[in-house]
């Protein structure tokens, strides 16, 4: 069993592909009209055959409290790993992310968080090099 699909509610699909592309960088794989909303997925582009981010349309009633009471916590929706967080935090601030959280040690890794802009918030994480048993890294 792997994770080929996630969901991930967004406020407006094509907003959402706008930034999710476009800021974030992924690439767009299934854009799929489906009544007034589409089968709208996204993946990385250093895994284009890993798993997809569907950006699925939040007007189920139970999505509002839902991602509200999570961003009222400050709460993140998903986790994007990244292999240089201090970069990427840069890299993202200068096209306009709003961070939330800046890139904070917590002891096995390094997060930030930001807003996308689309109703959640997201975290991006970076592991920290461990040392095996052996004490090699």
């Amino acid at each position: 069993m792997k994770i080929a699909l996630t969901s991930l509610f967004v406020d407006d699909q094509r907003a959402a592909l706008a930034f999710y592309t476009g800021v974030l960088g992924f690439t767009k794989r299934h854009d799929i009209p489906l009544g007034d909303d589409f089968w709208l997925t996204v993946v990385s582009p250093e895994s284009p055959d890993g798993p997809e981010l569907l950006l699925e349309p939040s007007g189920h009633p139970a999505v509002k409290p839902y991602r509200d009471a999570l961003v009222e916590d400050g709460i993140p929706l998903a986790q994007f790993a990244v292999e240089d967080i201090e970069a990427e935090h840069a890299k993202l601030t200068r096209k306009g992310v709003v961070f939330t959280q800046p890139p904070t040690h917590i002891g096995t890794a390094v997060v930030a968080v930001f807003d996308d802009t689309c109703g959640n918030l997201i975290q991006l994480i970076e592991m920290n090099r461990v040392e095996n048993h052996a004490g090699v890294r």
